[in-house]
């Protein structure tokens, strides 16, 4: 295995089943709740939230056929946070396609996202498994706050490291770590190997949305499928932000500042110059190795296989993708 493609390839039924899982829970008898969700769910994306439950049951030895309908849920929940995302961030464009606030305006977008955290939970009961509900209610929780966390620290130059983490941690890489953790469980996996699993997705999800703040900054709009300067221009202050702000002084300093603390990104050109300036990208870059190489760690307990194979790689890949 050496790309995405491979990877999926390796459990491309198991993708397929959970494609279709999708497709059979999201039928609605309201006509615009189907068209909103046939949308959204249709709009592209990795699936790599779902792909890690499916490759953990199978590294794990899973037999059964739960697998599928957890990827699902996985997708739903992480849906239904891109949607209400959209709806905070005012953001008109995702992968390259108009939102759908774009499309249907704020109220059905809040709604349907409801509606998929609710068909979330409804099928997440039938594994009967009561760790499942708790992760997975934790899980959403978690990220909730981190939402809210990161709405408070918008427009905030004096936001700190520790802070940043506490953000991403809840944002992205809980539901990362619950996909992961999960493949565990229904394997019935011993107390060890869960936590294993568990924090190859805390690590992973860190370093996913490290290098997805760096792509703000580093990628182009054709690429991403949204502008670049995004962050910035919601307030935002990611890693390589903070970093530049401890590493400037005088002007230039305040031309971060400003451009943060009222959410500008006019002046994103200088902005960028002065971070690779101070290889603000660098910094950044090393930390999102150190979160990838610490999910690999995670795996040693593993068993080998090919699947742990594409888990390892999938550490590798996080570092050298462009949206």
């Amino acid at each position: 295995m050496q790309n995405f493609d491979d990877i999926q390839a390796l459990i491309k039924s198991d993708l397929e089943k959970t494609d279709q899982v999708l497709i059979d829970h999201l039928s609605s008898d309201v006509a615009l709740i189907n068209q909103m969700s046939n949308y959204i769910i249709g709009a592209g994306g990795k699936r790599l939230r779902p792909l890690l439950l499916l490759l953990c049951a199978r590294a794990t030895g899973y037999k059964g056929e739960y697998h599928h309908l957890m990827a699902a849920v996985i997708e739903l929940i992480h849906t239904a946070t891109l949607l209400h995302d959209d709806i905070v961030d005012e953001s008109a464009t995702r992968r390259g396609k108009n939102t759908a606030n774009e499309v249907w305006g704020n109220a059905p977008s809040v709604l349907v996202g409801d509606f998929l955290y609710s068909r979330a939970f409804e099928m997440m009961v039938k594994p009967g498994s009561m760790d499942i509900m708790k992760i997975l209610a934790k899980a959403t929780n978690e990220i909730a706050q981190g939402e809210v966390l990161q709405l408070l620290n918008c427009q905030n130059s004096n936001l700190t490291k520790e802070e940043y983490y506490q953000v991403i941690e809840r944002k992205t890489a809980v539901l990362f770590q619950a996909a992961t953790q999960i493949g565990g469980v229904l394997s019935a996996v011993n107390a060890e190997e869960e936590l294993a699993l568990k924090n190859y997705g805390l690590h992973l999800g860190n370093a996913f949305q490290i290098i997805d703040d760096v792509l703000d900054y580093q990628s182009d709009a054709q690429t991403m499928g949204k502008e670049v300067g995004d962050d910035l221009a919601e307030g935002k202050t990611t890693l390589p932000m903070i970093y530049a702000l401890e590493n400037t002084s005088g002007a230039e300093k305040q031309i971060l500042e400003d451009a943060i603390n009222n959410a500008d990104n006019s002046n994103i050109s200088q902005v960028i110059d002065i971070l690779n300036k101070v290889k603000a990208f660098d910094y950044t870059n090393s930390k999102a190795q150190e979160s990838a190489q610490l999910a690999k760690q995670s795996l040693n307990l593993m068993p080998d296989s090919e699947y742990k194979d594409a888990l390892i790689l999938l550490c590798d890949l996080s570092l050298k993708r462009k949206y």
